[in-house]
């Protein structure tokens, strides 16, 4: 019997010529996360359990990216302790605060490839599967062990795979297809399973696309969401790191627990209601609830991408008063990109506010918060109670074609209905 591509990649990791769901294994990490919210603490109860070093620190990204720039002393502070512990550590792959999110940098600069396996202090660490490598979040004693050994143990999951045919609408994004997938299937639907994408609809789907919906995996609790690697992944390789990949995916004879087929002809633009990312309809469903704030940005959707598709609707138009329109790229190169082509003009121009490139309001750390009573639509992965400030707040989750149109109608609104003047 064949192998899934999250069974590939564990039998690569584990020195294995084949294993199965369900069995345990031991392997080795190709890459180790880690980010300014656990990375101090990591690096100090290495300390504490006698570690002086890690075992191999070309192999450890370390980025300073959720508290951008830092909103107090404490964070400061926080920040300094790591990079005392990044210098002493000899760790060269450091991203220090500005250069960007995490889940942008390490693809972005070339640090994954095709069958690696990653492990990060984020629960998005699933976004690197878009590139074909298994990457998933762990925490903080499993961070220790990784980077005192090298290595850490797995349960080998059960693989779903969703098989995805049809043509997308104008202005329907694979951002609207991984929130359907949430609202249709739940959020528990891949609870410690691997989530493949596949179809003939995949191999048009660039890998910006790719990145948004293994990002969002782990929202329907997977532990891997992966894409097989192909000619885009080939193409974006070169683009960023200079070396291309060979196809590498699935056995044919792969053994599933189940394959579901998904038609993408006829979805509408999607949102997640307040508040969990699977409570999931269709923009006509919520159009014309009154917002407060607009929110494009995150590691799910905060790409050159993402920002070229808000200035397509945005542009020569004014977003609504009495509306906050916040943008921020996910990437000092995105930042530099949307300057030098003119995106972010327009997007200043039709009254944006641009923060720099980080987590920024996402998670509500700080810049963005909501206050009581305030309703927010943005491009992020999460619309939990307080996560943007205020418990009394309401978070929705939209494509940025959504979210742009609803920043300017000054209400929840469907992008399919706006006049668009191109560049």
């Amino acid at each position: 019997m064949g192998m899934t591509l999250a069974e590939r990649i564990l039998a690569k990791a584990a020195g294995r010529q084949e294993v199965s769901a369900g069995e345990f294994v031991v392997a080795d990490i190709d890459l180790a996360l880690l980010h300014d919210i656990f990375a101090a603490q990591v690096f100090d109860m290495l300390g504490e359990v006698g570690v002086d070093r890690v075992s191999d620190p070309d192999k450890v990204v370390v980025v300073i990216d959720h508290l951008v720039p830092a909103p107090s002393a404490e964070a400061a502070a926080l920040h300094q302790r790591i990079r005392k512990h990044v210098a002493r550590a000899g760790i060269k792959a450091f991203y220090d605060a500005g250069e960007g999110i995490c889940h942008q940098l390490l693809p972005e600069r070339g640090h994954v490839r095709p069958g690696m396996l990653i492990v990060g202090t984020d629960s998005h660490t699933t976004t690197y599967g878009a590139l074909g490598a298994g990457g998933t979040g762990i925490g903080t004693s499993d961070m220790v062990y990784a980077l005192a050994t090298g290595r850490l143990w797995f349960r080998v999951p059960e693989t779903v795979r969703f098989e995805m045919f049809g043509e997308l609408a104008p202005w329907v994004s694979w951002k609207d297809v991984i929130l359907h997938l949430a609202g249709r299937f739940g959020a528990d639907a891949a609870q410690y399973r691997a989530m493949e994408f596949g179809g003939p609809a995949v191999k048009s789907a660039d890998m910006s696309s790719r990145l948004t919906v293994a990002n969002m995996a782990v929202e329907m609790g997977a532990k891997f969401g992966l894409f097989a690697a192909d000619e885009i992944t080939d193409a974006y390789l070169r683009d960023h790191g200079g070396v291309g990949a060979e196809p590498f995916g699935p056995d044919q004879d792969a053994d599933y627990e189940a394959v579901h087929e998904i038609l993408l002809s006829a979805l509408p633009p999607q949102v997640a209601m307040p508040h969990e990312v699977d409570r999931v309809g269709s923009i006509v469903d919520v159009e014309g609830l009154r917002i407060d704030q607009a929110f494009i940005g995150s590691c799910t959707n905060g790409r050159i991408e993402d920002l070229r598709v808000a200035a397509d609707v945005l542009r020569g138009k004014q977003i609504a008063s009495g509306v906050r329109l916040l943008v921020v790229p996910a990437s000092r190169r995105v930042l530099q990109e949307a300057l030098d082509s003119g995106v972010l003009a327009t997007l200043v121009d039709a009254g944006a506010s641009v923060l720099p490139p980080g987590c920024g309001p996402c998670f509500g750390g700080h810049g963005g918060l909501l206050a009581p009573g305030e309703r927010c639509i943005g491009t992020h992965n999460r619309n939990f109670v307080g996560r943007m400030g205020s418990t009394d707040a309401e978070i929705y989750l939209g494509s940025p074609a959504t979210v742009a149109a609803s920043a300017l109608a000054g209400h929840l609104a469907d992008p399919r209905h706006l006049e668009v003047t191109n560049a």
